[in-house]
Parts: C-alpha cells; sequence; structure tokens
C-alpha cells in the first residue's frame, strides 16, 4: 500500500499554503453568515466536510473556546476530539446562535455534495484554482500551517484525530520558512550574490531559480548575456595555463624546427652533391 503524502502522483501539492488560505477565509467575508461560518469551521479546526455536516449549537463550547468534534471514522466508536476557535470566530458564533433557538439541529443542514460545492464556490471567488482548491485541501493546509508554527507534532494528530502519528508526520514534509531561509543563502552564496570570482577560477553553474521576492534590474540581465556570449574554458585548459610545470607546446616546437631543419638541409646537399 502507497503511504500517504502531501503530494499526489503527478507531484502537486494537495494542500493551501497560508497565504491562499487566508485569501479563502477573506473570500468567505462576503458570503452569508451560513456560508461563511461553514468555510471558517474548516479552515481553522481541520475537520473533515462530514464531521463540520454533523456538527450543531451544542458542539461549541463557548466557556472552553473549542469546539468539540465527533471522529467520524473510527468504524462505529463514539470517539470526540477537542480543537480550540480563534476568538474573533468565537464571537460569530456567539452572534449567530444568538438568532436561533439551541436545539439539536445541525448548523449546517446541507448534503455532504452541497458542503462540498460551497467551498469550491468560495475557493473560485478566492482565485484558488487546483486539486487542493477542496474541504480536504483546507484539512491538510490546518496540518502544515500548524507544523510550521510548532505546534508539537502528538497534538496536531489529536486535533486531525488521526490514529496513527505517522499519518500527521506527512505534514512535516512542507517546504517552511526555515527551509526556504536555508536555500535563500544556499542561493546569495552563488552567482546571483555579490560575492566576486577569482580571475582563473572555474565558472560556477548558473542558478536558473532566484529567490522569491528578489528581481533582476537590467544591469544584472545585460551581464548575464553578455557572460553567456564569452567563451568558455574547461577547466583542464585553465589548469594547464596556470600551472608552471606544464609545457609550453608553441615554443617546444620552435626549437625543435629551428634545431632539426638544419641537419635536414644539410643532409640534403650531402646527397645531391653524391648524385
Amino acid at each position: 500500500m502507497t503511504p500517504s503524502t502531501i503530494y499526489d502522483r503527478e507531484g502537486q501539492r494537495k494542500y493551501l499554503t497560508p497565504a491562499e488560505m487566508d485569501n479563502f477565509l477573506t473570500a468567505a467575508e462576503e458570503e452569508e453568515l451560513s456560508v461563511r461560518s461553514f468555510c471558517w469551521m474548516l479552515a481553522v479546526t481541520g475537520c473533515r466536510i462530514s464531521e463540520a455536516l454533523a456538527m450543531t449549537v451544542r458542539n461549541v463550547d463557548f466557556e472552553a473556546k473549542h469546539v468539540i468534534i465527533q471522529s467520524l471514522k473510527k468504524r462505529g466508536k463514539l470517539v470526540f476530539r477537542a480543537v480550540p476557535l480563534p476568538a474573533k470566530f468565537l464571537k460569530e458564533l456567539e452572534k449567530w446562535f444568538s438568532a436561533r433557538p439551541l436545539d439539536d439541529a445541525r448548523l449546517w443542514p446541507w448534503s455532504r455534495m452541497t458542503g462540498y460545492r460551497r467551498i469550491c464556490e468560495v475557493m473560485q471567488k478566492a482565485r484558488i484554482f487546483g486539486s487542493y482548491a477542496s474541504p480536504k485541501g483546507l484539512r491538510h493546509g490546518f496540518g502544515v500551517r500548524a507544523i510550521q508554527a510548532s505546534v508539537p507534532l502528538t497534538l496536531v494528530q489529536k486535533w486531525l484525530g488521526h490514529a496513527d502519528i505517522k499519518t500527521t508526520a506527512i505534514y512535516t514534509c512542507a517546504m517552511g520558512p526555515e527551509e526556504r531561509e536555508i536555500a535563500a543563502r544556499m542561493w546569495r552564496s552563488s552567482r546571483v550574490g555579490s560575492h566576486p570570482e577569482p580571475k582563473n577560477a572555474v565558472q560556477a553553474a548558473d542558478w536558473t531559480a532566484i529567490e522569491p521576492g528578489l528581481k533582476m534590474t537590467e544591469k544584472d540581465r545585460e551581464e548575464r548575456r553578455s557572460d553567456s556570449k564569452k567563451p568558455r574554458r574547461t577547466a583542464s585548459f585553465a589548469a594547464a595555463q596556470g600551472s608552471p610545470e606544464a609545457p609550453d607546446v608553441a615554443r617546444f616546437l620552435r626549437l625543435a624546427f629551428n634545431f632539426y631543419c638544419p641537419l635536414i638541409q644539410n643532409w640534403v646537399q650531402c646527397h645531391a652533391v653524391s648524385l
């Protein structure tokens, strides 16, 4: 069985980035209260769409500031988990609940397909496209964001309702700010940086990737174009010229010609006299 990853078979990510998550929530602000609260619930708790659709008013604990989610993938077992809610979202829910009776009716009396459609509609308004523009992309995005915020792996496992911590560990494979900073230092030490190269040094490989957020100036582009037109010397030839032990081929040929040419001329003259 192929282990779960945060990338699909084509190598595309299956999670929303923090910026995409923020754009999604911003687009949700323009929707009606029921749709807006549904989008927020999935984004800030990482719950499954079926778990959100099963919630009632009684699932939200305003005193403890969390929501109680029933894990529906436990094969009939009654397993619940508590996930904290942001203060802004709690105020939104409190305002919404004050206008409706406190009963066991579902907060979102939709079918699974309707809930899925509502999320996709907001994704399109936020201009988020791809396989990750879905409720599952929100769940994966929650896991990645929690790991990158240094939330302990065991706590992320609890919030997401994973039975095996190996499932939660897949979110550590996403590239975080620390990894990008390490890559940025590597790029700055290459030819795109400011370190000059020695005259006889072999030219380093050109980096085609530039650090995100850094724009090449027109002067940089002109220098790169001029460098590409210059003939490149191989490492062996450059080393041979710079080494004092390397033979001077042209000088050797001149000496050989000056030494052997008189001998050849003398030999020809001798044979001509004898003839």
